[in-house]
């Protein structure tokens, strides 16, 4: 018996009418994306990312 792949055997246990298919996959991944842009842009979250990610931080100084 020829080793089956890991995503196949995923799906085995369904009805073949019941499987994803290639054309739903890449409707998910379409959505997705639509999704997270949807998401960035109510929420616009732009000076939160170039503070974080782009402007050097100043270390913290103790006072001990």
């Amino acid at each position: 018996m020829p080793a089956v792949p890991s995503t196949a055997r995923l799906f085995k246990s369904l009805p073949p009418h019941r499987r994803p298919q290639g054309t739903d996959i890449a409707a998910v991944a379409g959505w997705s994306v639509a999704g997270l842009a949807t998401a960035i842009w109510l929420v616009q979250p732009f000076d939160w990312i170039k503070k974080t990610f782009f402007e050097k931080q100043e270390p913290e100084e103790s006072n001990h």
